[in-house]
């Protein structure tokens, strides 16, 4: 059991081992927490969580009581809580789904894209309950689980890769398209990208056993940064084209699709209310859900500040419901309950996809070493130190394994959520009951199908508009590494130009690689290994992941001292030190440095 929370182990005058008191202790607590006012609702001021920050109101100066990992927490609290981190997480979860079963991605039918969201819900908080759980393995000094409030979802990484996969399975004909090149569902291709996934993700369980310091050595900030910050610039584009009408063929209405004239309006033709792509009445429904997230910054209460996406969220949704955007046949016809399984797709490992996922995985392992610290600090725990380091291992080992057992649950790969940090912080609880409790409502989130099938049916600019707001926030995280980690000497911005020349461009023209190949043959590993260097070459943060990571080993590192104190200025290559430098290269160097400091890449 985790040394934080595992019950005392004391010997009888039999010798045999038994727990003093703890199933009488637990049945007390219980009973406490649900018969007592103290235990039921404390003395908590829960007008803390819901006092907005309007101008007129004049501000708190008290705190609101920091609660550890494990004290004592009234049951409401917990509850409430718990169902605060859950909305915060809402967003994120089921966006990914969406995506990768929608226009973009695997165009599958309504009924697999409702499941799809049900199932990432469900899945976010089963495997979320083992992160919080920290259980040691056997007599290992190995664990499962962090052992904090560590929560898990659909893992943003993988939507680039799986776009590109599928643009490249419609094109070789793994996936349908009818006769006029329009994309049919492909249930196929989706089985194969989580088959594919559930055995990538062994090299996180591999490279779990590997010590932290080694980890962060192989994959620094300078290479992580660029690469997060990339993997959210493509996101965003995905997500302005919603906000505009849709990402699907209607954004393109002179290609596939637009002979037969269906999606000449978004998302097409038959739909309630459609418009063609870019028109003004979508650009207000996704504005509506963009400026509410940002008023809730500004006036909103703390649970409001921590759940501000899923209320832009609703806002849009009211005024797309009250001027017929919705389409309500889906939530009509969709099953009352939803679990595991009730989809199933046929599992498969696609070549071509092997070394884009594994790369995920490393990306997702090297920025889990970064978020679990974050947590452990905003938690009041160590972050350095053997127990420290056990979590981490504990932290990682868990993800590999969930990326399997995700996978085997019909899903993609999972990730920590970034964002669990800010709301400890913000609301000052680290506690693994409202963790728990966090679970519990996605989970319940998730059995319910009519709340997936009316998330399904959620109008695309109003999802746009939130999305946006999202990536853009996963792309300003990846900023924040660089800024925390990377040191903006001349080589740091040497590594980080080239690398992020060549991924914006193969962000931006994402079929700049296609015909550099020109294979025609019948060797099937030559095909697939070829469609796997064009599919990591069409994908921008897989390309500046690896331009990054070279540069960053071939480079010398460069001693540069302070020029205006006087002091030395040592590059590599140079035969010895330089001293004595003039007054007027003193000048030069400051306005050198002063044109560096104003320049974009910094």
């Amino acid at each position: 059991m985790d040394e934080d929370s595992g019950p005392d182990v004391v010997a009888t005058d039999r010798g045999s081992p038994r727990r003093d008191g703890t199933l009488l202790a637990k049945v007390r607590s219980v009973r406490r927490a649900l018969t007592t006012r103290d235990g039921l609702i404390g003395d908590y001021d829960y007008g803390f969580l819901f006092r907005p920050n309007l101008p007129m109101m004049k501000k708190s100066t008290l705190r609101s009581p920091f609660f550890g990992l494990n004290d004592r927490m009234p049951v409401v609290l917990a509850l409430l809580l718990g169902l605060q981190h859950s909305l915060a997480m809402l967003a994120g979860v089921i966006t990914p789904p969406i995506i990768l079963s929608g226009n973009g991605g695997a165009n599958l039918k309504p009924e697999q894209q409702q499941y799809l969201v049900s199932t990432a819900l469900i899945v976010s908080g089963l495997l979320s309950s083992i992160q919080i759980n920290r259980v040691r393995i056997a007599r290992t000094p190995y664990y499962l689980g962090t052992g904090v409030l560590s929560v898990v979802g659909i893992s943003f990484s993988i939507i680039p890769i799986a776009q590109g996969a599928f643009r490249q399975m419609y094109a070789n004909g793994f996936c349908p398209v009818d006769a006029v090149g329009t994309r049919l569902p492909c249930p196929k291709g989706y089985g194969a990208l989580i088959g594919t996934a559930s055995v990538c993700a062994l090299v996180e369980v591999a490279i779990s056993f590997l010590p932290p310091r080694i980890l962060l050595g192989m994959f620094p900030p300078i290479v992580t940064g660029p690469t997060v910050m990339l993997i959210g610039i493509h996101l965003i584009e995905s997500g302005f084209k919603d906000w505009m009408g849709g990402s699907g063929p209607c954004s393109n209405p002179s290609g596939a699709g637009a002979q037969s004239g269906l999606f000449a309006k978004c998302p097409d033709i038959n739909a309630p209310h459609a418009l063609p792509w870019g028109s003004a009445e979508f650009l207000g429904l996704g504005f509506s859900a963009f400026v509410t997230i940002i008023l809730c910054e500004r006036f909103g209460s703390p649970i409001m500040k921590s759940t501000s996406v899923v209320i832009g969220l609703l806002v849009g949704c009211i005024i797309a419901g009250a001027c017929g955007y919705f389409d309500s046949s889906g939530i009509s016809s969709a099953p009352v309950a939803s679990f595991i399984w009730l989809q199933t797709f046929p599992l498969s490992v696609y070549g071509p996809l092997v070394l884009p996922v594994m790369a995920v995985f490393l990306i997702s392992a090297t920025e889990a070493v970064g978020d679990i610290t974050a947590t452990c600090d905003v938690s009041q725990l160590e972050v350095q130190g053997r127990n420290y380091e056990s979590r981490i291992q504990g932290g990682l080992l868990t993800d590999g394994l969930n990326g399997i057992a995700a996978a085997l649950m019909t899903m993609t790969p999972m990730s920590r959520f970034a964002q669990n940090n800010g709301v400890i912080a913000l609301t000052r609880y680290a506690n693994r009951k409202a963790g728990l409790a966090c679970c519990f409502f996605l989970i319940v989130m998730g059995v319910f199908a009519k709340l997936a099938a009316a998330l399904v049916a959620i109008p695309k600019p109003v999802l746009g508009g939130m999305t946006t707001f999202l990536f853009g926030a996963v792309a300003v995280s990846g900023m924040a590494i660089m800024v925390r980690g990377v040191p903006f000497d001349r080589r740091s911005r040497f590594i980080l130009t080239t690398g992020l020349s060549l991924g914006y461009g193969a962000t931006l023209v994402p079929n700049y690689f296609e015909r550099v190949f020109t294979y025609t043959g019948g060797n099937h590993a030559l095909e697939g290994f070829l469609n796997a260097i064009v599919l990591i070459m069409e994908t921008g943060f897989a390309v500046t992941a690896v331009v990054c990571m070279l540069l960053n080993a071939v480079l010398a590192v460069e001693i540069e001292d302070d020029i205006d104190g006087g002091t030395v200025e040592l590059h590599s290559g140079d035969d010895a030190p330089r001293s004595g430098v003039a007054p007027e290269a003193k000048e030069g160097a400051r306005e050198e440095e002063n044109w560096t400091s104003s320049a974009p890449s910094r």
